[in-house]
């Protein structure tokens, strides 16, 4: 397939999405959009626009008034890749073919695959299902030195 460079890819937003969910869990305190883009790096506008779409989604919650910003919505262990990937992107839906999928099909009534596209899709949800957000944000070793 030409421009196939052989990987699933999740977008940007959900990459960075994930970087301030980490960061979060991390640093259990309620902070300002400012205060997680200069401690991220990821841009003020990116960070406030994530936010948002996190906070409507419940892994977020706003915090109102003097020492405000945003805290998560749920304990780092309940929340999974899949929620994360689900809040910014929507259905996880490998291809049209599967029942999540937001757009159509073509050729639908005539496709062999019509169905079977679903147990790989329930298969790849399901796995990203059994990761959390503390499995993300847990130190790894590095160069098999334990974390301190």
């Amino acid at each position: 397939m030409k421009g196939w460079n052989g990987m699933f890819r999740i977008n940007r937003m959900t990459d960075y999405a994930v970087v301030l969910l980490v960061d979060m869990a991390r640093k259990r305190t309620v902070r300002s959009a400012q205060q997680i883009a200069a401690e991220t790096g990821v841009p003020l506008p990116t960070v406030s626009k994530i936010m948002k779409t996190l906070t409507r989604d419940g892994l977020v919650t706003s915090v109102r008034g003097a020492g405000g910003g945003y805290a998560l919505g749920r304990e780092p262990g309940v929340i999974t890749v899949a929620d994360m990937i689900q809040a910014v992107e929507g259905p996880i839906a490998l291809t049209s073919c599967v029942e999540e999928a937001e757009e159509e099909c073509g050729i639908e009534s005539l496709c062999p695959m019509h169905g079977h596209w679903t147990q790989v899709n329930t298969a790849v949800r399901g796995a990203l299902a059994t990761v959390s957000l503390a499995d993300m944000a847990a130190d790894q070793p590095m160069f098999g030195v334990p974390a301190q």
